[in-house]
């Protein structure tokens, strides 16, 4: 039995891997915004057997409150064996491109608040010794594409951190997992196109847990 925290619980793909976690019989702790749907997503899981022994609301670009939050969570619950952060936002490529404010949430969301939480969240790791970090980047970042440029460079800016952050805890025993779905059909790409191509969150989510599980340096899922 492991200890799981899943920051951004709420999204198709987290809520998926959740009842992956609850299903073996890990302990699971949720995070994220919306309090209406963690309560859902929790309720689901305890309704499934799941083991949830802890849920909080938590703003992921509230960026002054991570790091003290991050010690909250180790104090209370004495360290987690695995973390997977899966917060993000696709936004509007048009949009982005006529405004810069729409730009620099994209940019904030997808790439400065997880670098500053995998930043306290190293640290913490650092200091107990071992486990496995989990983080959802996406293909979008492997080039720049003119239909998702501005999202794509900020999950392709995240995977150069993560490779950099991979081997600096690699000797400290922890695994750092870069994984990088393609199209998946979650709320997230509702007003996407659907094509063969786009894969369901329960296919996703079975292969993110077993890339974390194998300490995958770079996993593309399925």
């Amino acid at each position: 039995m492991k200890k799981v925290l899943l920051i951004g619980a709420t999204s198709g793909i987290a809520s998926a891997c959740a009842r992956e976690y609850g299903a073996r019989g890990d302990q699971l702790v949720l995070l994220a915004r919306n309090e209406e749907r963690l309560t859902v997503v929790a309720d689901d899981l305890k309704a499934r057997g799941a083991s949830v022994v802890g849920q909080a609301l938590f703003d992921a670009c509230d960026l002054d409150s991570h790091e003290a939050f991050v010690k909250k969570l180790w104090d209370e619950h004495g360290g987690f064996d695995i973390v997977l952060l899966a917060h993000g936002v696709l936004g509007e490529q048009e949009k982005a491109e006529q405004e810069v404010n729409h730009a620099q949430h994209i940019i904030l969301v997808n790439y400065t608040s997880v670098v500053s939480l995998l930043t306290h969240l190293s640290k913490a790791f650092e200091a107990q010794g071992h486990g496995s970090i989990g983080v959802i980047t996406s293909v979008a970042g492997d080039r720049g594409r003119a239909s998702n440029y501005v999202y794509g460079s900020a999950k392709g800016g995240l995977s150069v951190f993560l490779s950099g952050l991979r081997q600096r805890l690699h000797p400290k025993g922890i695994s750092v997992v870069d994984i990088r779905p393609g199209f998946t059909d979650t709320p997230m790409t509702q007003g996407l196109k659907k094509g063969a191509l786009m894969s369901s969150a329960e296919t996703v989510a079975k292969g993110i847990v077993r890339a974390i599980d194998r300490s995958t340096p770079v996993a593309y899922v399925p």
